[in-house]
């Protein structure tokens, strides 16, 4: 199976992507993390107003193979969640770029976006991981 590496966002080497959009910061996880939790069966998201930083571990995903924790890659406010994931937590195995984001943070320091990776170096690393 072919992993999707889309050119819009930026990859933390924690599997988490931020994509820039207009004032806010949208997370999710890569494809790449989807691809090995295998079928998601519940997801925790984090309050409205929670003040992250970070690397802070911010959502729990289940699934029938583990349960992994999210970090966020910006820091700042979570201003929205995607509640839609607490009824279909599947959406992150199908579709995890779109409908399957986690939540927006209003960022205080949008230059920790510098810090991630593009696509081409994040697929890079993930086939560097694959080859060990």
């Amino acid at each position: 199976m072919s992993l999707n590496y889309p050119n819009d966002v930026r990859y933390a080497k924690t599997d988490e992507w931020a994509r820039y959009d207009g004032e806010l910061v949208v997370v999710g996880v890569s494809d790449y993390a989807q691809d090995a939790l295998s079928d998601v069966v519940f997801v925790e998201l984090p309050a409205l107003g929670d003040v992250v930083a970070a690397g802070d571990e911010v959502v729990t995903v289940e699934s029938v193979k583990a349960a992994a924790e999210v970090v966020t890659p910006v820091s700042g406010e979570v201003v929205a969640v995607n509640a839609a994931l607490e009824d279909t937590p599947e959406l992150i195995n199908t579709d995890p770029y779109g409908e399957a984001w986690f939540f927006k943070v209003k960022p205080s320091d949008l230059s920790e976006l510098d810090a991630l990776l593009d696509a081409a170096a994040y697929e890079a690393y993930n086939a560097e991981r694959e080859d060990h």
